[in-house]
């Protein structure tokens, strides 16, 4: 699912044990469960992604996540992962996975903003785009982070079981170069337009 949207997304294209609503606005009457993340966010007070969710196991509870850009660029929505128990929400480009069994547990990724989520089910990864470089997230967290892909500019073109290939935008010579990496590894392999 491509960064460049409008409204939030919903992809589900892992098997997940949680159903999650994104909410129009925070509920006049908070659940007893309610976590907010970052834990200490100023950034709530610029906006945030309201989520319900209710794990297959436990009580619900509702996921308050920092809004990082209002730029129609910066994605927001949710996504499935390749752990069935763990959600991904991303509030205008900031990334959150969340751990619905115990929302204390969450990470939020480095990318600020994350440009665009790509589900890679076949390779159990799901990839998170930058301006420079490709994340790709497994079942027991972060699998493996690109080396720099592009001076300002990653474009995913395919994501394919195996291999995600793109282009880089490169300064020194004003062009885009073609890229592939290993899905398994994150490691650059040869591309036919290289």
């Amino acid at each position: 699912m491509s960064g460049h949207v409008s409204g939030p997304v919903t992809d589900l294209s892992f098997p997940h044990c949680w159903q999650a609503e994104i909410l129009a606005a925070r509920p006049a009457i908070l659940p007893v469960r309610r976590f907010t993340y970052p834990r200490e966010a100023e950034e709530v007070e610029r906006g945030a992604l309201e989520v319900m969710v209710k794990p297959e196991h436990g009580s619900q509870f509702l996921a308050t996540c920092a809004l990082g850009f209002r730029d129609p660029v910066a994605p927001t929505g949710l996504w499935s992962t390749p752990h069935p128990e763990w959600l991904c929400a991303v509030s205008g480009g900031y990334a959150y996975l969340i751990d619905t069994t115990s929302p204390e547990r969450f990470t939020m990724l480095a990318y600020r903003p994350v440009l665009g989520i790509y589900p890679a089910t076949a390779d159990g990864l799901l990839l998170f785009v930058s301006h420079h470089r490709i994340l790709a997230w497994g079942r027991d967290g972060q699998a493996w982070e690109s080396e720099k892909l592009s001076d300002e500019g990653v474009t995913v073109t395919a994501v394919e079981p195996g291999v995600v290939s793109g282009l880089g935008w490169e300064i020194l010579t004003d062009k885009e170069a073609v890229f592939a990496l290993e899905m398994r590894s994150g490691k650059r392999i040869p591309s036919a337009g290289r």
